[in-house]
């Protein structure tokens, strides 16, 4: 009887403990609803002048087959020289190679009018950009149709579309982990201030389909994007970026959809991500993989993530390896991020959160120390059609993930674990690649949460409901773990 006292004491005195740990949720969750409040109101988009440069009296043809490259840069060209204005494309498909926005352009592609991508990689000169970084000097990601670098000012609308034409057939090349050969990007734009992109059809590079190199100030409002031609289809990457807006958005991509890196070293803070839909056969939200720099101040919130519902095209597969995906891998710090109101779908593993040791650096410099990842709130979510394996949260030895909430958390799992899969061994992969899928494979031990390496872990109001029945607990933590909650109940 006394051991049962002392115990129980000892469980009430832990929960409390843990409790006060874990004030940070409410001032985080306040904090970062007034830095969006603040991020709305004061990032608007730049006042674009009233002078209109079509770009048919430079020169253009817009008959889908005419190269208009020459003539669509001498507007941008002309443009910019005049103070700026609109780059207009009212009517017809416009075929160009790469072309390089200026200060105050604004492309606007009309409801009857298309930007089309060149099928010939010689129209896509390489683009070097003088800011060093992963990017630039280990993956060598050089060319895209539209490219921007120190600009002020600058973006794409319309209710029209940019097709980049970026399908196998015209640019072959197998996917990879490291460098891109012979696939051109969508958009690439580097130390850009004042970006926008609003209402734009954008639809099939041949890889990523945005990439945002150390810019500030950016919105993304009301764009669709369909990246589901190729191989390393991103959707938007916008990599340490600050003060960012993307909004009333649609991404459907073959590989991670909205996508925060670090590859430039620089931190990626002062993000709003809300009422928009990431569908991804790879990671519908995520930060990483380059994670060189830290990131920050990010609150994303009312959204539909997963897998790619069966109706819609998929190059691979439907279902998503992430629903989300928060990472460090490669020395930056993650905190202090909120996530709200989402539905994750379709998804292998709902939530993976991870931190590693690959440390992956620009060629000859020394790698950062491995970083940290604390502070995390992911509440009010929900799930359908989610598969067998569940969500993981992995930390390394001596570099523990702590204080991390997961509040009112109700998904659907396939379920149907036998007791075979009540043994399998979760891989360790320090330094390898950081997708949730290289650590399922084999099925997880449990169907709800595998947690290892981690401190101050707390799921609460959770309900993880297999459709078939499951063998396996709902939740099991691994080595390296303390105060461990689950529904208010101590797991370790």
């Amino acid at each position: 009887m006394k051991n049962i006292i002392i115990s129980s004491i000892f469980s009430l005195l832990t929960a409390s403990s843990f409790s006060q740990a874990n004030q940070f949720e409410k001032p985080l969750s306040v904090k970062l609803n007034k830095m969006a409040d603040s991020l709305s109101k004061h990032l608007k988009p730049w006042k674009v002048t009233n002078n209109v440069f079509r770009v048919e009296q430079y020169g253009a043809v817009a008959d889908s087959l005419t190269v208009n490259t020459k003539a669509i840069q001498n507007a941008i060209n002309a443009c910019s020289e005049k103070g700026g204005g609109v780059v207009l494309f009212s009517k017809g498909g416009y075929v160009t190679g790469t072309i390089r926005l200026k200060s105050g352009v604004m492309l606007e592609v009309s409801e009857q009018a298309k930007i089309l991508g060149s099928t010939n990689i010689s129209d896509y000169p390489e683009k070097i950009e003088e800011f060093k970084s992963v990017m630039s000097e280990n993956h060598m990601y050089r060319q895209s149709l539209i490219y921007a670098e120190k600009c002020v000012n600058v973006g794409i609308r319309g209710k029209g579309e940019v097709y980049f034409r970026g399908e196998k057939v015209n640019f072959p090349g197998e996917e990879t982990l490291g460098k891109i050969v012979g696939r051109p990007f969508g958009i690439r734009m580097v130390e850009c201030k004042n970006v926008v992109l609003e209402n734009i059809f954008l639809h099939n590079s041949a890889a990523w389909m945005q990439s945002y190199i150390y810019c500030q100030n950016l919105i993304f409002d009301g764009i669709k994007v369909i990246n589901q031609a190729n191989f390393n289809n991103d959707g938007l990457d916008p990599d340490g970026c600050t003060n960012v807006i993307v909004r009333n958005c649609f991404i459907n991509s073959e590989d991670d959809a909205m996508c925060l890196k670090g590859a430039s070293g620089k931190p990626t803070s002062n993000v709003l991500i809300e009422n928009s839909t990431f569908y991804s056969s790879c990671n519908a939200l995520k930060t990483g993989t380059d994670t060189q720099g830290d990131f920050f101040n990010i609150i994303a919130r009312n959204l539909k993530l997963g897998g790619i519902p069966n109706e819609m095209f998929a190059l691979k597969r439907h279902d998503a390896s992430s629903g989300i995906t928060l990472a460090s891998v490669d020395g930056g710090n993650v905190h202090d991020i909120v996530i709200s109101n989402v539905t994750i779908d379709r998804a292998k593993c709902p939530i993976f959160i991870r931190i590693g040791n690959r440390l992956r650096a620009i060629q000859n410099t020394l790698p950062k120390e491995v970083g940290y990842l604390k502070d995390i709130v992911i509440e009010n979510v929900s799930g359908e059609n989610n598969y067998k394996e569940g969500s993981l949260i992995l930390g390394i030895k001596d570099h523990p993930i702590t204080d991390v909430v997961i509040n009112n958390y109700k998904i659907k799992m396939e379920g149907g674990g036998d007791s075979s899969l009540i043994n399998n061994e979760v891989p360790e992969k320090e330094g390898g690649y950081p997708d949730a899928r290289f650590f399922i494979k084999q099925n997880l031990p449990s169907y709800g949460f595998y947690i290892r390496y981690a401190n101050r872990i707390n799921v609460k109001n959770a309900e993880i409901i297999p459709d078939k029945k499951e063998a396996r607990s709902v939740i099991l933590v691994g080595k390296g773990t303390s105060e461990i909650l689950l529904n208010g109940k101590i797991i370790k």
